[in-house]
């Protein structure tokens, strides 16, 4: 038979055998427990490394599924393995389970009145990036496939994934953790999946883009040393603030004049300048903390070594020393095109082609991009806006919010994803 004739066959093959699944009665059924399970994480949140109590509700609705449960993955991380009734490959799927030190503003029945420590101070704790609606939304799924195992060919594997924000300093934790303790084996990985609820997409849209989606994110400290004199008499001493200055002005110069934009966005900022104890004292020393965003590895070789090269020399021009130190706080979010191809079929028919949208590369970063420098993997953003809405709040913020009518189609979208991939 001519190849021009299989193709079309084999297609419709695999699109006919998706269709079979004719899960609304359970998409239905599931959607209250979901906006009630993302409720209550919502209202109990609990920052990184810390979520003690979100990992015992997880590891409980797993257990009560028929779930195979592992506790205590890279401190508090919860990892379900569903097999099915036939042998085949491994899925893994992840959600993030962490909050963030963020005193929310929203009035809402179930708002978060939650204070913690964080960094040695009394903070609010808030689910202000949206994990609350990824943790409810795997416990759907693993729900749903838990009671369809006789439609699965392979093993699918919840991962519930702490301190994605980062783990407080001095600890590990996060992806990186969970790799390190062996995640994707027993039994090995083929793909990964993942999403994040984003408060500016429209709830029922799907974004999601080949290759470089999220920055890789970098951390930044530099620490100035000059000579400390009255504010009255500068010309005595070496001024460390004006230097961390000079500094921050020749740094945004690397990236306005030395990089090449057009390839892919980066951004250096400072973020926290500390120096000073008096308004009449030329302080000894100033310390600045800020983050490097890249989303192509040649750049961000290009932009470190340059901000090594400048940071002692601007220094050394006005008399002081300086030092940098750089670490990485996560790679680039990179989708495998050839297993974004695969998928778009199973998006476009759970959500419908026209609401399935190319996306462009953000600066924000995700440390999901550990688990993909293991095996494949395909992240997408979920629609959490109101449709209509002409603005919404960021993430991280005290007024962040989250339309929760969008989670069901992230709920659609990792359980139809799964079994496509396990079954095709």
């Amino acid at each position: 038979m001519k190849l021009y004739l299989i193709l079309p066959m084999l297609l419709w093959c695999l699109n006919s055998s998706a269709q079979k699944y004719n899960f609304e009665k359970e998409y239905k059924g599931i959607e209250p427990k979901v906006i009630d399970w993302r409720r209550d994480f919502h209202q109990n949140p609990e920052l990184s490394n810390r979520e003690f109590n979100t990992a015992e509700k997880i590891a409980s609705h797993l257990k009560s599924l028929g779930i195979e449960v592992q506790t205590g993955v890279a401190k508090t991380g919860v990892v379900g393995i569903l097999k099915g009734n036939r042998n085949g490959k491994v899925i893994a799927l992840r959600a993030d389970i962490d909050a963030l030190p963020v005193t929310e503003r929203n009035d809402l029945p179930f708002k978060s009145t939650v204070t913690s420590e964080f960094l040695g101070q009394e903070v609010g704790v808030m689910h202000a990036c949206g994990h609350d609606t990824h943790t409810a939304i795997l416990m759907g799924v693993a729900e749903i496939l838990s009671k369809n195992r006789d439609k699965i060919k392979g093993t699918v594997k919840f991962i519930f994934q702490p301190a994605e924000e980062g783990p407080p300093p001095g600890e590990e934790g996060g992806a990186l953790l969970m790799v390190k303790e062996g995640v994707l084996k027993n039994p090995d990985v083929d793909a990964i999946f993942g999403l994040h609820i984003n408060s500016s997409t429209p709830v029922g849209v799907i974004r999601y883009k080949s290759e470089g989606l999220m920055a890789a994110v970098q951390r930044f400290v530099i620490k100035v040393e000059g000579k400390q004199t009255h504010g009255s008499q500068p010309w005595k001493g070496i001024d460390p603030i004006l230097i961390s200055a000079k500094i921050i002005d020749g740094l945004q110069t690397i990236i306005s004049r030395e990089v090449d934009l057009t390839n892919e966005a980066a951004v250096i900022s400072v973020g926290k300048i500390t120096s000073g104890v008096r308004f009449n004292i030329i302080p000894e020393s100033a310390e600045m903390i800020g983050t490097i965003r890249t989303l192509d590895y040649d750049m961000q070789k290009q932009i470190t070594e340059r901000m090594k090269e400048m940071v002692p020399d601007i220094a050394k021009t006005y008399g002081g020393t300086a030092t940098i130190e750089i670490k990485s706080n996560t790679d680039i979010t990179f989708n495998k095109p050839e297993l974004v191809t695969q998928m778009l079929p199973t998006l476009n028919r759970v959500a419908g082609k026209e609401n399935v949208q190319i996306q462009k590369a953000v600066t924000g970063g995700e440390d999901f991009s550990y688990f993909q420098n293991e095996v494949p993997g395909f992240f997408f953003f979920l629609g959490g806006m109101t449709p209509g809405n002409t603005s919404s709040f960021p993430h991280h913020t005290p007024d962040f919010s989250i339309d929760e009518n969008g989670m069901i189609l992230g709920v659609k979208a990792l359980t139809e994803m799964s079994l496509d991939f396990l079954n095709n």
